[in-house]
């Protein structure tokens, strides 16, 4: 045996460094009140401890539960220490669910308190008479913010709930393996899915993204979590950039291209994390107006797959570093992030992107293997295509309170398809269930999508599968135009010339105003092939196969 010190990973040893060693460095929040809140990790560490005492003063206990429903900002930040610090569950919960899922959730998750931002009040209202046993609410706010009627029970602003208590509190030791947060997935089929982390691996994960070759955070960035921290814990920004001694900034509720880039410039922000669809918006608006950033120079791009026109744009107009990344709810999320390696350093800069459209190597602590329908593996030649699994340290054994394995074999089945080349680069192909199986063979959607959106007049695209009765599938695309412009069905067809095998391309194209959207942002394929479920597919390129 070793003989070194033997002491837990627990998420409350996170915030004791940052507030230690790094005590100083800000945490900026733009608040749904309106304005800015500026305060650092040091007291940021005093009201976690706060409303560590207040919970425990509530009757709050080991392993319950204890919601939120609210955007990014410095209360919410607080939550993720103060309960899960005490040694209760933090259980983050997506407002973008409809109230009656959202009151499935929380019955299912047995939540004892739930905490809410002031935009959510309409929300709470609707839900609370659904969720019985919650014992109370509170309002992220200051009392002075609290409805004059309410059908909310027991009902309590969060800044009264803090007033009174002691900035000091010593956070319990416990096995790192105890549950430190929960998170739903919306992911699968039927009811959502809890994931419900553990300290260990909440602490594992922060150390593995923060690493050069992932999220590769510092303590000389300011950093902007723009993806939600109700959405997979913001992909572990709350945990990783304290542990860097980062400055955080918050954008709160305004994603809007006008908002964040002028967040961006104030607080000389020089990292961010966020989906395609909001860096779609906010280079828009800076194309629109001739703007440039200052201090502006990496990005990590996750959630889908980042149509390869935007990372040339990003790239080549604005001088941003862009890493494509990957992971799930199931895998605390972060699986793969894409760098060059030194041997690329010498490739023409097409072949350069080539590799950086991937979504990458995966980061220590997770292991990933292809496998066939019968679950061999199949080999790293960057062409097959096969069902994506994983394994490591901070990736979901079972779901919450289900007695039956997630895994098989040993592996977590990510249904998702994908190849890996023979250094290692993993490239999604597709969702197994969206993939299309035409005469038996599988075309991915996410290569058509992408080429579609490189069309100057196509702002999004998304690729369905339609019934066909001799090739059993074909693709089916549906295009949002660009404002102002406009494509035909032949033009979008003769674009991919040249881009994919013939019988790939699409046999029909067809325009909408927008494309249906769910809670994380990600496009809703099963309501598109619902709405054109009667379309009448036109002879496509299935007949030169």
């Amino acid at each position: 045996m070793g003989s070194m010190m033997d002491e837990p990973l627990l998420v409350s040893s996170i915030l004791e460094f940052a507030a230690r060693h790094y005590g100083a460095s800000e945490i900026v929040s733009r608040r749904v009140e309106g304005d800015i809140h500026r305060y650092n990790w040091r007291e940021c560490r005093s009201r976690a401890c706060r409303l560590a005492n207040a919970l425990t003063g509530l009757g709050v206990t080991m392993g319950q539960r204890v919601a939120t429903l609210a955007w990014n900002g410095y209360r919410h930040l607080e939550a993720y220490y103060g309960v899960s610090g005490m040694g209760a569950v933090l259980h983050t919960i997506n407002p973008r669910l409809h109230p009656e899922q959202i009151a499935w959730i929380v019955n299912h998750a047995e939540d004892q308190y739930l905490l809410f931002d002031l935009t959510f009040l309409p929300l709470i209202e609707a839900v609370a008479p659904l969720c019985l046993n919650v014992k109370g609410w509170v309002l992220m706010a200051d009392a002075e913010r609290l409805p004059a009627e309410t059908r909310i029970p027991n009902l309590v602003s969060y800044e009264t709930l803090l007033a009174g208590q002691s900035d000091e509190f010593s956070w319990p030791q416990f096995d790192e393996r105890s549950a430190a947060s929960l998170c739903y997935t919306s992911g699968t089929t039927g009811n959502p899915k809890g994931a419900l982390y553990s300290h260990r691996s909440t602490v594992l994960h922060a150390y593995g993204s923060a690493m050069p070759n992932a999220l590769n955070v510092a303590g000389r960035d300011v950093v902007v979590p723009i993806v939600p921290m109700f959405h997979v814990n913001a992909w572990g920004l709350p945990y990783s950039v304290p542990l860097s001694g980062a400055k955080m900034v918050f954008p709160g509720a305004a994603l809007d291209g006008k908002s964040l880039y002028e967040l961006f410039e104030a607080e000389g922000v020089t990292f961010t994390a966020c989906v395609p669809t909001v860096w779609l918006g906010l280079v828009n608006y800076m194309k629109e107006h001739r703007l440039r950033f200052t201090t502006f120079r990496h990005t990590v791009i996750g959630g889908a797959a980042c149509p390869p026109a935007l990372m040339d744009a990003l790239i080549d107009d604005f001088g941003i570093e862009v890493v494509h990344a990957w992971g799930m709810t199931e895998m605390s999320p972060l699986g793969t992030a894409c760098m060059l390696l030194a041997r690329h350093a010498a490739l023409p800069a097409d072949k350069q992107r080539e590799v950086l459209r991937k979504q990458g190597h995966a980061i220590y602590g997770v292991d990933m293997r292809i496998v066939d329908d019968g679950g061999h593996e199949l080999p790293w030649d960057g062409k097959t295509f096969g069902h994506l699994q994983v394994k490591g340290p901070w990736i979901i054994e079972r779901y919450y309170r289900e007695e039956r394995s997630a895994l098989q074999d040993g592996w977590f089945p990510t249904g998702d398809v994908a190849t890996i080349d023979a250094d290692g680069y993993m490239q999604i192909t597709d969702r197994s269930k969206d993939v299309i199986k035409s005469g038996g063979e599988w075309i991915g959607t996410i290569d058509l999508e992408n080429i579609a959106m490189a069309h100057p007049a196509v702002l999004q695209a998304a690729c369905i599968g339609m019934p066909h009765p001799k090739w059993d599938e074909r693709p089916l695309l549906v295009v949002v135009p660009r404002p102002g412009m406009s494509v035909t069905r032949e033009e979008l067809l003769r674009f991919y010339e040249g881009k994919v095998a013939r019988w790939w391309l699409p046999d029909d194209v067809v325009f909408t105003d927008s494309l249906p959207v769910g809670g994380t942002g990600k496009v809703r394929k099963t309501d598109l092939r619902e709405r054109f479920a009667g379309h009448r597919m036109a002879e496509g390129a299935a007949a030169t196969k």
